[in-house]
């Protein structure tokens, strides 16, 4: 992988995120209950930020070569071979971003941000990783 096309997919990563903000303020958050109201666009944001992690983990570890779809299971066997720390961050991301946001829609506003948190540290970490994967 050259150096454009890695620079290329964390900043795809990172559009993916800014995609799912745009896509979370259609939900509508009420204050009061400290909700969104819409849980459609919760799971649309759920799923567009866990591909977003998806596209900076296959930046580093390129889990998608091979036959088939790759699986969490995939991903964390290629994480957990590399750095723990890392895969505390990819379980916790696909619990809340796909899991909780995606597929349960859940409305409450501290676990959508904290998928949110949890995404940037994924594709933050990649970006960091990234130098040791070019240069190896």
């Amino acid at each position: 992988m050259k150096n454009s096309e890695i620079t290329y997919s964390i900043e795809e990563a990172r559009r993916y995120v800014a995609n799912a903000e745009e896509t979370i303020k259609k939900a509508k958050y009420d204050p009061e209950i400290q909700s969104y109201m819409d849980s459609k666009y919760v799971r649309a944001a759920g799923d567009i930020l866990w591909k977003g992690c998806l596209i900076a983990l296959d930046t580093v570890f390129q889990v998608r070569k091979g036959k088939g779809r790759p699986s969490i299971d995939k991903y964390r066997d290629a994480v957990a071979n590399r750095d723990r720390k890392l895969l505390k961050y990819v379980n916790n991301g696909y619990d809340i971003t796909h899991l909780c946001m995606g597929y349960d829609g859940t409305t409450d506003k501290k676990i959508c941000d904290r998928g949110f948190e949890i995404t940037n540290e994924i594709i933050d970490y990649c970006a960091m990783l990234l130098p040791k994967v070019v240069c190896a």
